[in-house]
C-alpha cells in the first residue's frame, strides 16, 4: 500500500467532538500528504459491512469517542488494520448527574477497545492515565480550539462587567448548582449580569442573564462581549475527564476566568495567573468579585491566558503532534 490513509469515524458532521478531534484537523492532513475518509458511525450490521469494505483499503481506523462492535476489532486485527482510539470524555463512567457514577457496562466496552487499539489519544491526563490500565501507548492530545478565529478582544471601556458560560445543555446543571454565588455577585455589584450561550438557560432573581443561544457561526463574537470567563465543576470521576474546552475558547479571547481546579483546569490555569481556583462557593464569590472590582488585572490575566493557549492549545500548535502520533504507528 503506497500513500498513508486513514479511516476516521464520527459521531457526526455537527457533533462538537467530531468537529473538534477530527474534522478542523484534515486541512492538515492533506497538507502532510496523508489520505484520509470520513464517515459516520453505521447504524446496522449492514452499515458496518459497507464500511468494512472501505476499512480494507486503509493503513488505520480512527475511533472518536464511540466504540465499535468487538467483530468488527476482530476484522480489524486479522486484517492487520491499524486501530487508533480517540477520546475526550471519562467515557468509562457516567456523567455527573448519576448517584453512582460507575458502571460495569461502560468499563468493560472501554477496556475492550483500549486493549484492542494500535494507539489511544487521550484529551487530558486523566484520562491517559485511566488507558494506561490497559495499553502502554497512549498519548495526550488536547481538544484544540481554532487559532484562526480566536483574537484577543479589545477591553471595554465602560463600567459593565459581564460574568459569562458557554456549553451545552448537558453541562448547564453546573451553572444552576452554583446559582447562589452568581445571586450574591448580583447583590454586591449592580453593574454584572450573567451571559450563558446555550441552548438551555437558568433563571435567577438578583442577577441579569443574558440569554444567548449557541451558534457555531456567533460563538466567537458572543464569546468577545465577556469580561470574566466561568467554569464551575463537580469533584467527580466525570468531571475529571473534560478538556477544559470553554477555557480554552475564554483565554484565546483574553478572558480571565475563575474556575473549580479539577482535572484539566489545574494544568491549563495556573491559580493567580490567567485566572483563579476556587474551589468552595466562598471562593467563588471572592474570586468573581476581585476580578469584577479590578479591570487590569482582567486585563493582565486575559493576557497571560491568550499567551499560553496560542502556545499550546490551538489546531495549529496541536496539529504536528497529531501528525506524528499516526505516522510513528504505520
Amino acid at each position: 500500500m503506497g500513500k498513508l490513509k486513514i479511516a476516521f469515524l464520527i459521531q457526526g458532521h455537527k457533533v462538537a467532538a467530531s468537529r473538534l478531534r477530527v474534522l478542523q484537523y484534515l486541512p492538515y492532513l492533506k497538507e502532510s500528504d496523508i489520505e484520509y475518509c470520513v464517515m459516520e458511525y453505521p447504524k446496522n450490521l449492514l452499515g458496518w459491512m459497507r464500511a468494512f469494505s472501505t476499512f480494507r483499503y486503509c493503513n488505520g481506523v480512527f475511533f472518536q469517542r464511540k466504540r465499535p462492535p468487538l467483530w468488527i476489532l476482530a476484522l480489524l486485527k486479522v486484517n492487520r488494520i491499524r486501530i487508533v482510539y480517540d477520546f475526550d470524555d471519562a467515557v468509562m463512567f457516567k456523567n455527573s448527574l448519576s448517584k453512582n457514577p460507575y458502571s460495569l457496562r461502560r468499563k468493560m466496552s472501554f477496556k475492550r477497545i483500549i486493549r484492542f487499539s494500535d494507539l489511544v489519544i487521550a484529551g487530558n491526563t486523566f484520562l491517559r492515565q485511566e488507558a494506561e490500565r490497559y495499553n502502554s501507548n497512549v498519548h495526550v492530545l488536547p481538544t484544540p480550539i481554532d487559532g484562526r478565529r480566536y483574537y484577543q478582544r479589545p477591553i471595554p471601556s465602560g463600567n459593565q462587567v459581564v460574568l459569562g458560560w458557554i456549553g451545552d445543555h448537558g453541562s448547564v446543571h453546573y451553572m444552576e448548582s452554583y446559582k447562589e454565588v452568581w445571586e450574591e455577585i448580583g447583590k454586591r455589584f449592580n453593574n454584572v449580569s450573567l451571559t450563558i450561550i446555550c441552548d438551555t438557560f437558568i433563571e435567577t432573581r438578583h442577577i441579569k442573564v443574558n440569554k444567548v443561544h449557541w451558534s457555531l457561526e456567533t460563538e466567537v463574537d458572543e464569546l468577545s462581549k465577556i469580561d470574566i470567563g466561568l467554569m464551575p465543576l463537580f469533584d467527580d470521576p466525570w468531571s475529571r475527564g473534560k478538556c477544559g474546552f470553554k477555557i480554552l475558547q475564554y483565554l484565546g479571547m483574553g478572558i480571565p476566568c475563575v474556575c473549580t481546579p479539577v482535572g484539566v483546569n489545574r494544568d491549563i490555569v495556573q491559580d493567580g495567573v490567567e485566572g483563579f481556583w476556587a474551589n468552595t462557593k466562598d471562593d467563588w464569590i471572592e474570586k468573581v468579585s476581585i476580578l469584577v472590582k479590578d479591570r487590569d488585572l482582567r486585563r493582565r490575566m486575559g493576557e497571560k491566558g491568550r499567551e499560553k493557549v496560542v502556545a499550546n492549545y490551538t489546531v495549529e500548535a496541536c496539529a504536528p503532534k497529531l501528525i506524528k502520533y499516526l505516522r510513528t504507528l504505520f
